[in-house]
């Protein structure tokens, strides 16, 4: 499972707060979705990798981490904090 293989990547940044939420059936119909789900997701994480970085630096760290899982989904909604 992609989330699973997120959460696993993720750790990485020693998160202090994780959640990795597969909201792919809310976007049934819409561009990018399959059956099956795992195309659209939202990751809420808090970490103290992300002190002082800004929005887009902590973005940009998250994209790196996940690595080539980014390119195999079609949308990621990113809540990024210090820990």
């Amino acid at each position: 499972m992609i989330a699973d293989e997120m959460r696993q990547r993720l750790a990485a940044l020693n998160p202090t707060r994780i959640e990795v939420i597969d909201e792919s059936e809310a976007h049934r119909g819409h561009a990018g979705y399959r059956d099956g789900g795992q195309t659209h997701f939202r990751i809420r994480l808090a970490s103290p990798a992300f002190a002082g970085l800004g929005r887009v630096q902590r973005h940009r760290l998250v994209h790196q981490t996940l690595g080539d899982i980014v390119p195999r989904i079609h949308a990621l909604a990113l809540e990024l904090s210090e820990a």
